[in-house]
């Protein structure tokens, strides 16, 4: 049965609290779903002369906090501080506590992690290991923010594409530091713990349904949530509980770059390399024992396939025009040809 022959659905995602609208009358076929504007405007000049991420270009560059392999000029991966940070990394901020009746002065870390040295390659043009190596900085990053007792949740993003907000199209991904744990971070913990209380499972580790599951591999898997607010919307899962990602260690890591690699190659070939965002969604820093049992990190793949309207906007109900199972369907058919 096709996404146009089924009836609308409106279903409750527990782990983020958001009414979906499933509405087939809405869709063309799961197969038509393409990109208009492709999300990769990399030319293949390595160097671009005008980009201060290419290899070079250093100078031009923030200062670095660390490179990958160390202290050589012929590296793979930098994170960096970010040129035009949200957050300001003062300690001073911090020391005086400064507040008014809103909230608290801006402190905070916003750094930036070039996931290549290449000007023409993308992230899922690297290797399985060498995405490996990327969510590997990733975890370095955060076990030195998390030696700052002033900072709470950091968050790990990518943004790939104009239109999902990347400003430089050399590729590359951004971690923030926050002194606050952010308001839907709290709500996403306390939506795990009430279906914990109502069913003493964590939501995340219940068996997923084959309709919805893409691949899976021996320690990750990687599904269409069955309340996808997006087109394609995919969620890669740690099998073991784990409430930290930072936790995870380098065979993992490995394994985790494996799937990643492959979930990003398979929205590319479907979708007409799609504008895209990822985002890790792991516990705050400090978390009570109490709150173990039902924390359970993930990554989550946007595609922008069409932006949000004022009923989204208006309601927070989502509208998602093709079934979870029909688009997890058509990512497991992919074809990779490699």
């Amino acid at each position: 049965m096709t996404s146009s022959s089924k009836n609308p659905e409106i279903r409750t995602d527990p782990v983020l609290n958001r009414s979906v609208i499933i509405s087939p009358a809405r869709a063309r076929r799961p197969s038509d779903f393409k990109s208009k504007s492709p999300a990769n405007p990399n030319s293949s000049s390595n160097p671009n002369p005008s980009c201060p991420f290419c290899i070079g270009h250093e100078h031009e560059c923030a200062p670095e906090i660390f490179r990958i392999p160390q202290n050589t000029s012929d590296w793979k991966i930098r994170v960096i501080e970010n040129l035009y940070p949200a957050l300001s990394r003062d300690p001073k901020l911090l020391e005086r506590g400064e507040t008014h009746d809103w909230g608290v002065k801006g402190f905070g870390f916003h750094d930036v992690v070039i996931e290549t040295p290449v000007h023409s390659v993308v992230l899922s043009d690297l290797s399985a290991s060498g995405v490996g190596d990327v969510i590997l900085a990733y975890k370095e990053r955060i076990l030195q923010l998390s030696r700052n007792e002033g900072i709470k949740y950091v968050q790990v993003f990518k943004n790939h594409g104009a239109s999902a907000g990347a400003s430089m199209s050399h590729s590359h991904s951004q971690i923030m530091g926050l002194p606050i744990v952010p308001p839907s971070v709290q709500g996403r913990l306390n939506n795990m713990k009430d279906y914990f209380n109502r069913t003493g499972k964590c939501c995340l580790c219940q068996n997923q349904p084959d309709e919805i599951l893409i691949n899976e591999s021996n320690h990750f898997i990687s599904i269409v949530p069955f309340a996808a607010s997006f087109p394609f919307e995919i969620w890669v899962i740690p099998r073991d509980h784990v409430s930290h990602f930072h936790e995870l260690d380098n065979e993992k890591a490995k394994d985790l770059g494996e799937l990643l690699k492959l979930m990003l190659q398979k929205l590319s070939q479907q979708l007409n390399d799609p504008p895209f965002n990822f985002m890790i969604h792991t516990a705050p820093l400090e978390v009570s024992a109490p709150q173990l049992p039902y924390s359970h990190w993930f990554l989550q793949i946007v595609p922008q396939l069409s932006g949000i309207g004022g009923f989204e906007m208006g309601s927070g109900c989502y509208i998602n025009p093709i079934f979870p199972e029909d688009a997890a369907k058509v990512l497991r058919e992919v074809n990779l040809l490699m």
